[in-house]
């Protein structure tokens, strides 16, 4: 039976025909329906974990009694699970462990567009590329097999396009996997005297793994016309028959780590000119240079974003494709902003009055802190570099000598998966910080994923509600220095900041209130609005510097759009001439 399915839907697919028996990751655009929609199978069990690193150690524990594993994550992620992931390449596996990292090219909503592609090669561990929904449900069941064949860990690179991108797919039946009972043994006991011989017996495996990659259905080469021969994997071999057709003969590498040699050889002298089109970096290319063959690729390809079918023709073929797909207006821009009703914008807004304000900032919807007319955060680094990145901050100011108030903006999710160690480290070693945690319980920006502090799990079932003020407290902030403050209570947001300012030392100021899109909020809120009395209203536009985008000037007068508004009244407690009043539906 055949279904229409993202990739991502095709990867849990494949894990749950494969006998996958457990799967963990932390959410993260392109990756987080992957465990989403594997949690909906009940024969694996899915949860999410509080970051990319417990993620991994988890899942290697799991493999290490035998059970089928996968984890999932991220471009960015997977920096994070770096210290597992080499050890684990190492130590090996008893049940397949496969680590899903999600790429992407173009940085659609990442920081960076690194190709972790290389990141394999480093860990020594094998490479599977898909390149359609059917092969991302295929390789789930081959990296398995790899996985336990090779006794390695096995990465399978998603990216963007394909994750989100819908094809047909035949589906299976599940296959069970028993798992064996364990033994005790100290295989997975990682020492220098043991990392010595593991360090040889992987050497060894890549070899095999490498007469592997010759054989494997999912390296496999298409005979067209052979004038030329065009070397790819992933997303890219789409793109490269979209742009090339019947008039290239291609080597499709399902397996890309480790190259198969022999056939990349044979193929290349069938073939005139060889092309090898990958997108970021030239990982294929340079193991095609160092066997000796001439090849084009980065070149005279970039190395930036995506590939499209039109920068292949016009680097390689230089034939300029006219663009099909114009519009005859040009379209108004739409920068991103917080919200209508946003629960961060409180606490933004009273910030940004402080004049000497330096403010570090974390990864989330409170990204958009940044954007005017609020305009307060300086830095944006990393998950958890919100608190982390503002102690550097405050030190290299103190040093310098410079009065100025450090404030570290971050979110309940962010501070649960790398938050806590940087709020320990602050109050060991006596920085002087706000530190604003913007809980909206919810992992707002992937999709209001769960996390520790709301109360449920990805399996939608309830769990404890980790409370954040009273890890506050037990890392060593005195109550005195905590204030918990409702989103939506503005002089409260700036009292709570005003304390901050007049402390020396660490002041902690939780800000809450749940996630304004969330459907049970949303619900509730339905028939709460705010409208401006145009007869009091005398344009001071002060309800506009709260960077609301329910907020605007239409006719040449202020006024607030009803269908975005949700009620917050942030507007009405700025403006200074009570002109903003709430309103029922």
């Amino acid at each position: 039976m055949k279904q229409l399915l993202t990739g991502n839907e095709a990867i849990a697919r494949g894990a749950y025909e494969s006998g996958c028996h457990f799967a963990t990751g932390y959410p993260g655009t392109p990756s987080t329906e992957i465990l989403e929609n594997l949690a909906k199978y009940k024969e694996v069990h899915s949860q999410w974990a509080t970051n990319e690193k417990v993620a991994a150690e988890i899942a290697a524990g799991s493999s290490a009694v035998g059970a089928r594993t996968i984890i999932t994550m991220k471009v960015v992620g997977l920096n994070v699970a770096m210290d597992p992931l080499m050890t684990a390449s190492y130590l090996g596996v008893r049940g397949g462990l496969v680590f899903i990292v999600a790429d992407d090219p173009g940085c659609s909503s990442s920081q960076t567009e690194q190709d972790n592609r290389m990141i394999a090669k480093f860990a020594k561990i094998p490479l599977l590329e898909p390149s359609d929904s059917q092969e991302c449900k295929d390789f789930m069941a081959f990296a398995f097999e790899i996985s336990e064949k090779f006794d390695v860990p096995v990465m399978i690179r998603m990216t963007t396009r394909v994750c989100h991108s819908k094809s047909l797919v035949e589906v299976g039946e599940r296959k069970e996997v028993v798992i064996s009972p364990y033994e005790k043994t100290q295989k997975y006991c990682s020492s220098p005297g043991l990392a010595r011989k593991n360090h040889a017996r992987l050497e060894k495996m890549l070899v095999e793994l490498e007469e592997y990659s010759n054989h494997t259905p999912i390296n496999h080469i298409e005979w067209n016309k052979k004038d030329i021969g065009i070397i790819t994997s992933g997303v890219s071999y789409q793109t490269s028959k979209e742009a090339f057709g019947d008039n290239a003969s291609y080597l499709k590498l399902g397996l890309s780590h480790c190259v198969p040699k022999k056939m990349i050889k044979d193929f290349a002298a069938e073939v005139g000119q060889v092309y090898v089109i990958e997108e970021n970096e030239p990982l294929i290319e340079n193991e095609v240079r160092l066997m000796g063959i001439d090849c084009t690729g980065k070149d005279k390809l970039p190395n930036l974003y995506e590939l499209t079918p039109e920068i292949l023709r016009k680097s390689l073929l230089g034939i300029e494709t006219e663009a099909t797909n114009t519009i005859d207006e040009e379209m108004p821009p739409r920068p991103a902003v917080l919200c209508a009703g946003c629960p961060h914008r409180s606490m933004f807004y009273a910030v940004s009055k402080k004049k000497n304000a330096v403010a570090a900032n974390d990864i989330g919807c409170y990204t958009l802190g940044m954007v005017p007319p609020l305009s307060v955060t300086d830095t944006i680094f990393c998950m958890g570099a919100g608190i982390s990145a503002g102690l550097g901050m405050d030190r290299a100011l103190r040093i310098s000598g410079q009065k100025k108030k450090v404030y570290g903006f971050i979110g309940d999710s962010t501070f649960f998966h790398s938050g806590i160690t940087a709020l320990i480290d602050a109050v060991w070693n006596n920085h002087n910080i706000a530190i604003c945690i913007m809980d909206n319980r919810s992992t707002a920006m992937t999709g209001h994923q769960g996390n520790p502090g709301t109360g449920y799990n990805l399996s939608d079932s309830d769990g404890p509600m980790i409370n954040i003020e009273n890890i506050v407290k037990a890392v060593g902030v005195p109550e005195e220095k905590i204030r918990v403050v409702d989103s939506y209570d503005l002089k409260a947001a700036i009292q709570a900041v005003n304390d901050a300012e007049a402390y020396e030392g660490v002041f902690v100021i939780i800000n809450k209130g749940p996630c304004a899109l969330l459907k049970d909020v949303q619900k509730e809120r339905a028939d709460m609005k705010c409208r401006i009395d145009q007869d009091k209203c005398t344009m001071c536009k002060s309800c506009m510097r709260i960077g609301c985008p329910a907020v605007v000037i239409k006719d040449g007068k202020v006024s607030i759009d009803e269908s975005s508004c949700n009620g917050c009244t942030l507007c009405m407690q700025v403006c200074p001439f009570n002109a903003i009043e709430e309103v029922k539906r």
